[in-house]
């Protein structure tokens, strides 16, 4: 089984999701059950071949297992938040993200230790963390999966992927926190919490769009640089864009368009105007 394939495809797979869902708990079921059947899979070709050496065993548990299990765990906690989110009372709402944000900063700080091991890149307990031959000597982890198979886990590989995902979803619930500022003067706009968006298309689509804002120079006369607008979409259209500007140098290297979504909006309209004058 060629696992990078297959996880790259999974990915271009949630790409997809993303593109066509209606909405973030829509897209957080399918992206569930994605990440779900390619575990499932993996599952199931580890139990029929095994590895053939231990650094295989470390990693395909410490690597190639994370990219559909970070996807698990964060759209499972980004579709019980959604659900559980109050709809009308804004300090409320406000209360509730800083209490999901509370709990996640009592997660890194009891995990401290493995959250440093990780992110210094060691290796050298790699054997005891990643391999199921030391299942049963180490702690299992606290986790809301009671149950890990001792064929398809390691005593950390649950905890590593806990930390990934955990660390997309603060920044998506950083984002998700409601700005509430009284207006300076008469003159400026009071924002209201009547209508939420989400952005639900690609981070690719969105640092497209952003680009073509700022060098048309359509906000703020072009004076508001690249950062500054992505950060408020951000924060207005509940999404979380990355490092646009590495997003805007792959796009650079596109053999076709390098302006794919522009063009497929500029398509649709005119599809949408035509039909219109028909």
């Amino acid at each position: 089984m060629d696992f990078n394939t297959i996880n790259k495809n999974f990915l271009e797979r949630l790409d997809d999701i993303k593109y066509t869902s209606k909405g973030i708990i829509e897209r957080s079921n399918q992206s569930i059950i994605a990440s779900r059947n390619l575990l499932n899979s993996f599952k199931k070709e580890i139990i029929k071949q095994g590895f053939k050496t231990t650094n295989e065993e470390i990693k395909f548990f410490k690597s190639i297992k994370q990219t559909p299990l970070n996807q698990l765990i964060y759209f499972s906690e980004i579709r019980s938040f959604e659900i559980q989110f109050p709809r009308a009372d804004i300090t409320k709402q406000n209360k509730y993200v800083k209490k999901k944000l509370s709990k996640l900063n009592r997660f890194f700080l009891y995990n401290m230790d493995f959250a440093q091991y990780i992110e210094s890149k060691h290796t050298h307990l790699d054997e005891q963390y990643f391999t199921r031959d030391y299942f049963d000597n180490l702690p299992i982890t606290s986790s809301k999966f009671y149950f890990q198979d001792p064929d398809f886990c390691t005593p950390y590989d649950m905890l590593l992927g806990k930390l990934k995902a955990y660390n997309n979803f603060i920044t998506y619930l950083q984002n998700r926190l409601i700005i509430n500022k009284k207006p300076k003067s008469n003159n400026e706009l009071k924002v209201t919490n009547q209508v939420e968006l989400q952005w639900t298309s690609t981070k690719t689509d969105l640092t497209e769009l952003i680009y073509a804002l700022h060098h048309n120079r359509a906000i703020n006369n072009g004076k508001s640089d690249i950062k500054e607008i992505a950060s408020v979409l951000e924060r207005v259209l509940h999404f979380d864009i990355g490092d646009c500007y590495k997003t805007f140098a792959e796009i650079k290297t596109r053999k076709m368009s390098r302006t794919k979504f522009l063009d497929d909006l500029t398509e649709g309209l005119t599809t949408y105007i035509n039909n219109s004058e028909e």
